[in-house]
């Protein structure tokens, strides 16, 4: 079972030291982390490029829709700690949505362009967005490879429309004449500015932050160590 393996290889990566921790995130403060290095288990691959994604309002679901537990996940592109989590709680949750155990709602925020200046995070929601349409698989994978691909601290313009469709020629199947077309024209623009509101409106002081049924999980290392953060999914009951 791919589930298993994928998460012998996650233990064996934190046990060597690979995956990065953090105990704090992004928040309206201080400046973004920088991104570390990503260590994307073998066959990790192959469990995000079956996941399925579509658009409920301001979220983006991954999995099945009826899936018996639902874990939100508040994201910006360019909040390096979210990077962090991506490679190691990410991986957890992509496992979890592949086996049918929850749905995951990703809301991609854009509030790090307000503080850094640029667009980035925008730009690169945006492009997030129209990953979607190119089918299953597309968006998970894709939002791994951005992540794992994030521009250094304080970046104004790290994700750049190029940069943006170079990350996207590492995933099967995304770049296609719609798809660059909604990335170079901005096509979600209006989608991306309701996000951020959602955002703002949830009152979530920072980024990473994971709800799982509407209860916040706490913050802190285990969010950015695979095992850690699987033993505290079973915790809140999933």
């Amino acid at each position: 079972m791919p589930v298993r393996r994928t998460r012998r290889l996650l233990a064996a990566a934190v046990s060597a030291g690979l995956i990065g921790l953090a105990a704090v995130g992004c928040s309206g403060g201080g400046s973004p982390a920088a991104a570390v290095v990503t260590v994307v288990p073998e066959g990790y691959g192959e469990v995000l490029g079956k996941l399925p994604a579509a658009v409920d309002g301001t979220k983006i679901v991954v999995g099945d829709a009826k899936a018996p537990h639902t874990v939100t996940v508040y994201v910006d592109p360019r909040c390096g700690y979210c990077a962090k989590f991506e490679a190691t709680g990410g991986t957890v949750l992509a496992e979890e949505a592949a086996a049918g155990t929850v749905r995951v709602e990703y809301v991609v925020a854009s509030f790090l362009d307000e503080r850094t200046g640029g667009r980035a995070s925008a730009r690169a929601a945006n492009a997030l967005r129209a990953s979607v349409e190119a089918g299953p698989g597309a968006f998970a994978s894709f939002q791994a490879a951005l992540f794992a691909s994030q521009p250094g601290s304080g970046s104004r313009d790290g994700f750049s429309v190029e940069r943006l469709l170079r990350i996207a020629d590492g995933v099967e199947g995304l770049r296609s004449t719609a798809f660059d077309r909604a990335v170079r024209g901005d096509a979600y623009q209006r989608w991306v500015a309701d996000v951020e509101q959602a955002f703002e409106d949830s009152g979530v002081g920072g980024t990473p932050t994971v709800l799982v049924d509407g209860s916040a999980l706490p913050g802190g290392d285990a969010l950015y160590d695979a095992v850690r953060f699987s033993e505290v999914l079973r915790d809140a009951g999933v």
